[in-house]
């Protein structure tokens, strides 16, 4: 009994080791191959040095959740982008109080000191905002931002500041070309401002208040085009025929800088602000203008719109219209017309009415003005002009020659 009970006791022995080996060699291989093996160890092992990367491509997308058109224009645009300073150094005059008793002559002769205006030198520091177009340095700004300008420093993205030079000028489009002498530069693109859609977005970046000095970056505020071809004329010697009005921030130091759109593209310069509370509205010169200007500006150093026509004209009222004998709405009357002008050769007349210079209509006697700014023309052009001449239309050309 207890010699079986021995031998049963080996044998239930044997069995469990050998049932435990078998378990272990099946359970190992079954439904694997060597390869397979190989495969899960190399899996187990990149998945354990990869996990910085696993992080990084994590961060990576979790930064791409926060890109949009508009960040990615701001991207393309910002470096190109400049703070501009100004010194102007100008003459002051300061009228003498006692100027209201300059006819009492005895006054004068007992007070000569009295009646002597003071002049004096005012350096003044001011700032605006400027972006570059070309690789070698090349600048546009406003013109009333260095307008009197002795000195100009322009501040860049990447920390750098140089002396520029004015390389040209027109004050009638309020457009200034800057140099500097540097070389491979980022430089804008410029768009086609004749593409804008209202109410795209339209984002101006620039130096407001000089914020731009604090760490050398622009300011970028967002909002929509709200309006397109906002005329107002002459503002202090200047035309603004065209404004592209905007809802996006723009302040002082704004002036100069870029507005762009949602592809990176420059759309406008951005000029002047209107504003009755704290809350202003703000209006950019078209690019498609100012892209006009850069060759004359580059190779002339400025717009040459000194050219003579030689006519007066008055608005038509009714009394006007019934002694010509003029059915029309629209128009101007030729009021004067210089000698061997370029008016009267061109064979224009007393009495004749102006209706339209170029392109452009003429209702009243602003429109003139307006449409000669509009269609950019200069000494040396040919402007053709349509009028009333007794009772027919005629077209004919003025040849636009210099102021003598």
């Amino acid at each position: 009994m207890k010699i079986l009970s021995f031998k049963s006791l080996c044998i239930f022995t044997i069995g469990i080791v050998a049932g435990f080996f078998l378990y272990l060699y099946f359970s190992s291989d079954s439904g694997k191959t060597p390869s397979t093996q190989d495969s899960l160890i190399v899996d187990d092992l990149h998945d354990s040095l990869s996990t910085e990367e696993v992080n990084k491509e994590v961060n990576e997308e979790l930064y791409k959740s926060h890109q949009n058109s508009i960040t990615q224009a701001v991207q393309i645009l910002s470096p190109t982008v400049v703070g501009i300073n100004i010194i102007r150094v100008r003459e002051i005059v300061r009228r003498s109080p006692f100027w209201r008793h300059k006819e009492d002559p005895n006054f004068r002769r007992m007070f000569p000191e009295f009646f002597q205006d003071r002049r004096y030198i005012e350096q003044t520091v001011a700032l605006g905002s400027g972006f570059i177009i070309s690789p070698d340095g090349y600048i546009l700004t406003n013109e009333h931002v260095v307008e009197y300008a002795t000195e100009i420093k322009v501040t860049m993205t990447n920390g750098t500041k140089i002396q520029a030079v004015i390389a040209g000028t027109d004050p009638t489009s309020d457009v200034a070309l800057l140099k500097i002498d540097l070389e491979n530069l980022p430089y804008a693109r410029l768009g086609d401002s004749d593409k804008i859609i209202l109410g795209e977005w339209a984002i101006a970046i620039g130096n407001p208040f000089g914020l731009f000095e604090i760490n050398n970056r622009a300011t970028v505020t967002v909002g929509v085009i709200s309006a397109l071809n906002r005329d107002f004329g002459e503002m202090e010697g200047r035309m603004y025929q065209d404004m592209i009005q905007t809802d996006a921030s723009i302040n002082q130091g704004n002036s100069g800088g870029p507005l762009c759109n949602a592809l990176g593209e420059v759309i406008g310069m951005n000029a002047f602000i209107y504003t009755e509370s704290s809350v202003g509205i703000g209006f950019a010169i078209p690019i498609n203008r100012i892209s006009k200007l850069i060759d004359d500006l580059k190779e002339n150093k400025t717009i040459d719109r000194d050219f003579w026509i030689g006519i007066r004209v008055k608005n038509i009222d009714s009394e006007i219209a019934r002694k010509l004998g003029y059915d029309g709405i629209n128009g101007v009357v030729i009021s004067y017309i210089d000698r061997h002008s370029p008016a009267e050769k061109a064979g224009l007349e007393l009495g004749d009415i102006l209706i339209k210079i170029g392109d452009h209509p003429i209702a009243i006697s602003k429109d003139v003005t307006e449409a000669i700014f509009e269609e950019d023309y200069r000494v040396g052009d040919t402007m053709p002009v349509k009028v009333w001449h007794n009772g027919k239309i005629i077209d004919t050309k003025l040849n636009l020659i210099k102021i003598r």
